[in-house]
């Protein structure tokens, strides 16, 4: 699409001189993309709108946003919403746009409120911008009633009027508490205390652990190889295929490799497996050892 959003200041004068368009210009302009991708129609079908998407921009300056950054996400929504306008529904497109302008703005504004992803979800977003403004609502009529409301219970009273689950309010509470904070900042004033990161739980594997688990697979990879030796080319080339492979191969591409039917290598399966398990019954005690 040819338009340019990198100078949003240039943008936001060109937008403000912009024409308006009437509903049938309008409507030849939305054909003439969509039938002819008529660049052109396109640019002049957006710039008509820009101003509608600055305006939408700038409702949503209060989340800490950068304007211009607010400006340029409304831009990609109305060039979104021209890309996907069907004309034929006999919508204005102004109207069609407005959906795709708030959300692209929205989806900006959660990715970038904090480092931890804030939501995805419809009842997420719906929480992240509308969980205060019903809070205080709600306070405010419990507060004109002489009466203090609990926590738990505002949690809960947010949820039904909002119509979403509680462990969501719960959720958002927490996110839209407060901001993130570095792991590396000391636990107190003084520079030589100890970082956060440093009380973390290191959750990889212990050297221990490693090592008994490297001596556990050096046993069961001795039992297989025990195992395959009882089995002839034909019945180990069958198993390795079907068994040992990142991808097993299905009873038919072996069969058309090896002449046989479908039926014949499956049964030649089921006879390598039954003599694997006979060589493995010899050395009973010690397998059972292994995993008691």
């Amino acid at each position: 699409m040819a338009l340019d959003l990198s100078n949003d200041q240039a943008l936001s004068r060109r937008a403000m001189k912009a024409e308006m368009l009437d509903a049938e210009t309008e409507l030849a302009l939305a054909y003439a993309w969509r039938d002819q991708r008529d660049e052109a129609a396109l640019h002049r079908l957006i710039m008509a709108y820009m101003r509608l998407a600055i305006s939408m921009a700038s409702k949503f300056r209060r989340y800490g946003a950068p304007m211009n950054d607010l400006i340029q996400e409304a831009g990609l929504g109305l060039m979104k919403a021209a890309e996907k306008f069907d004309p034929d529904r006999g919508v204005r497109f102004s109207t069609y746009a407005v959906w795709w302008i708030k959300a692209s703005i929205q989806d900006y504004v959660m990715r970038n409120w904090s480092m931890v992803r804030t939501g995805s979800t419809s009842s997420q977003k719906s929480l992240f911008f509308n969980m205060r403004r019903v809070q205080a609502r709600i306070e405010r009529e419990e507060a004109s009633a002489g009466r203090i409301i609990d926590r738990a219970t505002l949690l809960q009273r947010i949820a039904d009027d909002l119509g979403v689950p509680l462990h969501d309010v719960e959720m958002m509470d927490g996110r839209l508490s407060g901001s993130d904070f570095s792991l590396n900042a000391t636990q107190s004033s003084d520079d030589e205390g100890r970082e956060w990161i440093d009380v973390l739980e290191d959750d990889g594997a212990l050297g221990s652990d490693l090592v008994e688990q490297d001596l556990d697979n050096d046993q069961l990879r001795e039992w297989l190889v025990m195992a395959m030796s009882a089995l002839n080319d034909r019945e180990r080339f069958i198993v390795r295929e079907r068994k040992l492979r990142d991808k097993a191969r299905t009873l038919e591409s072996l069969g058309t490799e090896l002449g046989l039917s479908k039926e014949r290598v499956r049964q030649l399966e089921a006879a390598a497996f039954q003599k694997m398990r006979k060589s493995l019954e010899q050395r009973k005690e010690d397998v059972q050892d292994f995993f008691a």
